[in-house]
């Protein structure tokens, strides 16, 4: 299956991309954090994530968050001057801060702005092509019902589909029912996302469901850095060495980090979050240590102590 890393705010920054795909690879596609409007302006820190010399030689697909054709329209204005041909339109965030301002899975109640969105879409026919990243509604499982055939008459690469709802977060079990009602109602090229944690899980969503076109992977790779890798070779890695990339692809990080954060406690802070969803693979014991670690000193310690 194709394999793309889904994007994660605050984790997959064009560091962690460049390291990621130096490293160990095994991905197709690199999609962005997603670049948003703030004041009628695309976010600074947001296109300077997706400038193309900060992702030179990763295939990066830029995420796009806009609540109507309007702000479609003025990201995709600044996004093509910059070379790009390919964007994500993010119809799943579930944050509150997004929702709440009809972005996101806010979209999913609103048909109308969806046709909105998707006119824009058709409008750059022959010129751009998009994607879709979506949830199963915003707070019911089946509000994808009035959406699905609004994308449906829309020419789109494929559509990925989480199978929750915005209020359930990442917290318990995925949709796998609506899930397989929303393939076979949807005419487009469908990616699957949640819960993919390990190369079994990979082949049991690909078995359960043989017309997917492949899958998405966010937290998973965070804590498996070479999940991906392990699927595509067909080989399982012994529990060590996933701690060896994990560690590789930290210390390549901090030495990325370390030339433009100029403080300690501010590398410290940007440099932990690394380790957030690494707990299952480092265990509980040096997890904790590592986020309990007050100075960079301790921290670099705790970090030595995985090898």
């Amino acid at each position: 299956m194709v394999i793309h890393f889904a994007p994660l705010q605050g984790y997959t920054d064009d560091c962690y991309r460049r390291a990621h795909h130096q490293l160990l690879g095994g991905i197709d596609s690199y999609y962005t954090p997603f670049v948003r409007l703030e004041h009628g302006a695309a976010r600074e820190k947001d296109l300077r994530d997706v400038r193309p010399d900060f992702n030179e030689g990763v295939p990066v697909v830029p995420q796009v968050i806009a609540r109507d054709g309007q702000e479609l329209s003025a990201l995709i204005s600044v996004l093509r001057p910059m070379g790009y041909k390919r964007l994500d339109i993010n119809m799943g965030c579930p944050f509150t801060l997004q929702t709440r301002h009809g972005r996101g899975a806010g979209l999913l109640p609103n048909p109308e702005a969806v046709e909105d969105i998707c006119c824009i879409v058709r409008q750059h026919e022959g010129e751009l092509t998009f994607s879709v990243k979506m949830r199963l509604g915003l707070h019911e499982v089946d509000e994808w019902e009035h959406v699905l055939p609004i994308l449906n008459d829309t020419p789109l690469v494929h559509i990925c589909l989480h199978p929750r709802t915005a209020d359930e977060g990442y917290k318990g079990a995925v949709h796998l029912d609506e899930f397989a009602r929303f393939a076979h109602l949807c005419d487009h090229p469908l990616l699957y996302n949640g819960d993919l944690r390990t190369p079994a899980d990979l082949a049991r969503i690909s078995q359960q469901f043989p017309g997917l076109k492949g899958v998405m992977i966010g937290r998973g790779l965070l804590a498996r850095p070479s999940l991906a890798l392990e699927y595509k070779n067909k080989r399982h890695l012994p529990e060590s060495e996933h701690t060896t990339h994990l560690c590789s692809l930290h210390d390549k990080l901090f030495q990325d980090y370390a030339k433009f954060i100029p403080s300690e406690a501010q590398l410290l802070q940007k440099i932990r979050t690394f380790w957030d969803y690494a707990e299952p693979t480092i265990g509980r014991k040096a997890w904790k240590k590592i986020h309990k670690a007050g100075s960079l000193r301790n921290y670099m310690n705790s970090v030595f102590q995985l090898t």
